[in-house]
């Protein structure tokens, strides 16, 4: 189990890196106001309403970075820095959100896809752990494989979602900065630095997918080894 712990470990680095890089962007990007004006929530409710989306609140979240779409009650959640703020990452980071918002109005197909999995991941997020670790003590002490193989299963649907999750965010962002740009609500330099701020936002995504593939690569080396030696 120790090249498990490194893999983990590796990436868990890795995505701690990524996200001191993205919280350190979006500090300096806040400390530049945007040109316009516009606070996070106008610029969010903006972009809805662009996009003939009036069912959809824009609400204040505690937390930083904790901004988030809910396609249940439909609503944009922003986080105090990014309703309240007046920068080109307060705007990036709304906009994005919306970008969600707008993907569940038009039946985006790879959220839909994405959305259609959530019942699984749930049941793989409660048992999946609990059934790594026990099927790898029970196929070392008894040879057999059952119980890692259904673990091994339940963490594959858990990488599926983070890889689907990929292009679910990059769509968000691009009509984010498609919106932003095409509606004169950032300037050039704003642009540049809204697309900055987005794409480490992304890489936390994309470092986490890598970082699942890994693990589950790794599951399915030991279940065919073991095969092997049987």
């Amino acid at each position: 189990m120790t090249g498990i712990w490194l893999i983990s470990l590796l990436f868990g680095g890795i995505g701690m890196l990524v996200s001191w890089q993205l919280k350190s962007k979006f500090n300096e990007y806040s400390q530049i106001g945007l040109a316009n004006g516009l606070s996070g929530r106008e610029v969010a409710e903006k972009m809805l309403q662009d996009n003939g989306i009036y069912d959809v609140r824009v609400l204040s979240v505690e937390g930083q970075l904790t901004d988030h779409y809910n396609p249940m009650d439909k609503t944009v959640n922003l986080s105090p820095d990014v309703y309240y703020g007046r920068s080109a990452a307060a705007a990036a980071v709304a906009a994005h959100e919306c970008g969600h918002a707008v993907q569940h109005a038009t039946a985006y197909s790879m959220l839909q896809f994405r959305s259609s999995l959530v019942p699984v991941l749930n049941i793989a997020n409660n048992f999946t752990p609990m059934l790594l670790m026990i099927g790898v003590m029970i196929m070392y002490s008894t040879g057999s494989k059952l119980l890692l193989t259904i673990g091994v299963a339940l963490f594959a649907v858990a990488t599926i979602f983070s890889f689907i999750t990929l292009p679910v965010e990059f769509d968000a962002s691009n009509r984010a900065i498609k919106w932003m740009q095409q509606r004169n609500i950032v300037t050039p330099r704003e642009h540049e630095m809204a697309k900055d701020a987005l794409k480490w936002a992304a890489l936390t995504y994309v470092v986490a997918a890598v970082g699942m593939l890994a693990q589950l690569l790794y599951y399915l080396n030991m279940l065919s080894g073991r095969r092997s030696n049987d």
